[in-house]
């Protein structure tokens, strides 16, 4: 039960109720501690995304399309990889609801680094927009 009323001073007690708090020692030496695993688990994050874009890959960038025909599209695209591979694109052709009406693989032969290409491909429907999906080396 308790023996103090609430009008005579607080239920818990005042600090001086309380011994002091011990002296912490060490607290330099947990610090040091966290910022070496911290340091640690960043540098192998950093180096995981370091080597997972180490792979050549090719850099594609669409130039221009046309997609006013109902039953065909135009893309220009342009293609950079290393001349001594080959590479295989998709070209996609969708419609206002992003269906796709209209895909292609164009093959690109080993022998230049930067290429331009114009294709067309036939579509099922309008297409509203063309865009290369994927483009890799073979």
């Amino acid at each position: 039960m308790a023996t103090r009323d609430a009008a005579n001073g607080p239920v818990l007690g005042t600090p001086d109720d309380y011994p002091d708090r011990p002296e912490q020692r060490g607290r330099l030496v947990v610090h040091v501690v966290i910022g070496v695993l911290v340091a640690i688990i960043a540098g192998g994050w950093g180096y995981v995304m370091w080597s997972a874009t180490g792979n050549v890959e090719v850099v594609k960038q669409v130039v221009s399309f046309n997609a006013s025909r109902p039953d065909t599209a135009e893309i220009t695209f342009e293609i950079a990889k290393p001349a001594d591979s080959a590479a295989v694109c998709r070209i996609r052709a969708t419609d206002s609801l992003h269906v796709e009406v209209g895909s292609r693989e164009v093959k690109i032969p080993a022998g230049e680094g930067y290429t331009r290409l114009k294709e067309r491909l036939d579509t099922s429907a309008q297409a509203t927009s063309v865009h290369i999906q994927y483009c890799y080396l073979v």
